[in-house]
């Protein structure tokens, strides 16, 4: 048996608009677990990400791309024209799910929103992934990950009140509001077996953003306090002789006296100022004064080594080079080596794990409009048809193969 075919996702057809992160992650999971995903993309240029950072030659295939597309099929279409738009409900017809990152009304504009393509194809699910939401006073503002940051509240809380403003440089709300997205397809999905029917679903970065924040937001809704595990007067990041790490004096009866243990000192927790944890707030300058001092005068590994003895949760602070070569990446697998038309390429893979066949690489990330003519082919499309709708520039690509 062909392993393929016992893909969780095996089947599944997904048109895919996407391009830059949030629909993109998205899209990725469900290609590496079966999905035949076929990319939809515009002649010439492609998704954003293909030549938003200036690194390969061809301007086609940086990391950034080949990050968030590979087991994906790509078809290069000019959608201003009618043509390519029949191409697209052709698609449809046979799809299981449609998804796009468009601002809210773009799929709509250009023939595509749910009601169109229902009509269609009862049976099709399409996902909408946002900056802010299909409806509303910012569902019209163009979405990214630093805006979500800003407009959900998590740029404006910081470990310490006097640490300056900053953006926080990894992609979050991208990557959460894309798994969001996987989430709510696989259940339309499960919920279609039930009734026959598919369904418009959708997430935005900011809504992904602010439930993230669930205890937080649960604090202050129902409190009016705030909530910030970050500035705990027994956490914190300090540097070493030769690095840096983080410790968390948490979930124990007594963490500061196992902590002034670990680092030599007397037991201060029995110091009237540090006696509780509201007064270990209100001294947590002198406290973190008191370790930084200490762990200043070794090494990373000795304070690691002081820590662990006693039990209280700590690690060094690495680099992404660093992490990337940690012995336990190794072990779990994370680094993944695909096989690509002009050399191997090394990629993350993927933080799921089951015991079946689940995840598989089949295709490296595709050449901008690689696969048009088999995708066309494969939904009944002659290759007479095919040469015609190239030499229109309605599609960009090469006939391959003969007709099926």
């Amino acid at each position: 048996m062909n392993t393929t075919d016992t893909q969780p996702l095996s089947g599944v057809k997904v048109i895919d608009f996407t391009q830059v992160m949030l629909g993109p992650c998205c899209t990725q999971v469900l290609a590496d677990y079966g999905a035949d995903v076929i990319k939809i993309e515009r002649p010439g240029a492609g998704d954003l990400s293909r030549t938003s950072i200036a690194d390969d030659p061809d301007g086609m295939n940086n990391p950034v791309f080949r990050s968030l597309n590979r087991n994906k099929r790509s078809i290069a279409l000019d959608l201003r024209k009618d043509e390519a738009k029949e191409v697209i409900y052709d698609l449809v017809r046979n799809a299981d799910v449609v998804v796009n990152n468009f601002r809210a009304g773009v799929m709509e504009r250009m023939g595509f929103g749910y009601d169109k393509l229902s009509e269609i194809n009862p049976r099709i699910i399409c996902a909408f992934g946002s900056g802010f939401g299909p409806s509303g006073p910012l569902s019209h503002k163009g979405g990214q990950d630093i805006l979500a940051q800003a407009l959900s509240g998590v740029m404006a809380r910081r470990a310490d009140a006097s640490t300056p403003m900053t953006i926080y440089p990894t992609a979050l709300a991208d990557y959460s509001a894309g798994m969001h997205l996987v989430q709510a397809i696989l259940l339309a999905l499960l919920q279609r077996g039930k009734t026959g029917r598919g369904q418009a679903v959708s997430v935005s970065l900011f809504e992904s953003m602010l439930a993230m924040q669930m205890q937080e937001a649960a604090m202050w809704l129902q409190r009016k306090k705030d909530l910030n595990w970050a500035s705990f007067p027994l956490t914190g990041a300090f540097e070493t002789t030769d690095g840096a790490l983080v410790l968390v004096g948490a979930f124990k009866v007594n963490p500061l006296k196992d902590i002034s243990a670990a680092l030599g000192l007397p037991d201060l927790s029995q110091e009237e100022r540090f006696s509780t944890f509201a007064r270990q707030m209100d001294n947590k300058a002198e406290l973190h004064r008191m370790f930084g001092e200490k762990f200043s005068s070794g090494t990373t590994e000795h304070w690691l080594a002081k820590l662990e003895e006693q039990d209280i949760l700590c690690s060094p602070v690495l680099s992404l080079a660093e992490a990337l070569d940690h012995g336990q990446t190794a072990e779990n697998g994370s680094v993944i080596e695909v096989e690509g038309a002009r050399a191997p390429m090394q990629l993350m893979g993927t933080p799921l794990t089951m015991s079946g066949d689940a995840f598989q690489v089949r295709r490296a990330p595709p050449d901008l409009g690689a696969d048009g003519a088999d995708v066309l082919r494969e939904a009944g499309y002659s290759p007479e048809k095919i040469d015609a709708l190239i030499a229109a520039g309605i599609l960009t690509g090469e006939r391959r193969g003969e007709a099926a």
